[in-house]
């Protein structure tokens, strides 16, 4: 199927949650998250480029003090991706020794890559260091994470909208859904198991 006759919002074969669950969830965690940091000034932390809409819209929700950094990362080859090392292509800008330090992820996968970089940031000696995901694959998880803040269980699907994507497009679609099997090559036999997330 040729991509450039696909809509927008036709590449999605269903919705799993619409754009008023996905705000009203944000707003309970962050409800939870002002209560737990009041006095703390924290800084919150995320990878581009998957967390921005999800991590804007959090912070409009969020009425303390704060900072707020960002950090790139790209793969090195398939086997070093397959144990989740990564390469800092920008890291933080704001040193984090001694703060209080929330990461905030849009989708969890394998927690590979994310056991990556927490271990990474736990050597810079923060004060606290917690983890936010709006999505989360549990069935897809490889080691496990300490999650203090999330919002919605994914199936073992590949999904997109509110900040997914697929090869970089589908990112402003308001909503989370299933994207059409169609959309992209798949092997024979296989389910959609494609990674995504950390």
């Amino acid at each position: 199927m040729d991509k450039s006759e696909i809509k927008l919002h036709d590449a999605i074969s269903h919705i799993l949650f619409t754009e008023d669950q996905i705000k009203n969830r944000i707003f309970e965690l962050a409800e939870t998250i002002n209560e737990d940091y009041k006095h703390k000034y924290p800084i919150f932390v995320g990878v581009l480029k998957g967390v921005f809409i999800f991590m804007a819209d959090l912070l409009r929700k969020i009425d303390i003090e704060c900072e707020v950094d960002f950090l790139a990362i790209s793969n090195y080859s398939n086997g070093a991706r397959k144990r989740g090392v990564v390469r800092l292509v920008k890291d933080l800008d704001i040193p984090i020794e001694g703060r209080h330090v929330l990461f905030i992820e849009d989708v969890i996968d394998t927690g590979l890559t994310l056991n990556y970089i927490l271990r990474n940031l736990q050597e810079r000696s923060p004060a606290s260091l917690e983890v936010c995901t709006l999505f989360d694959k549990p069935t897809r998880r490889l080691i496990e994470l300490p999650i203090l803040y999330k919002g919605f269980d994914l199936p073992d699907k590949f999904v997109i909208g509110y900040g997914l994507d697929y090869n970089e497009q589908y990112r402003n679609i308001p909503y989370v859904g299933i994207l059409k099997a169609e959309i992209f090559q798949q092997p024979v036999g296989n389910s959609i198991k494609l990674k995504q997330g950390l």
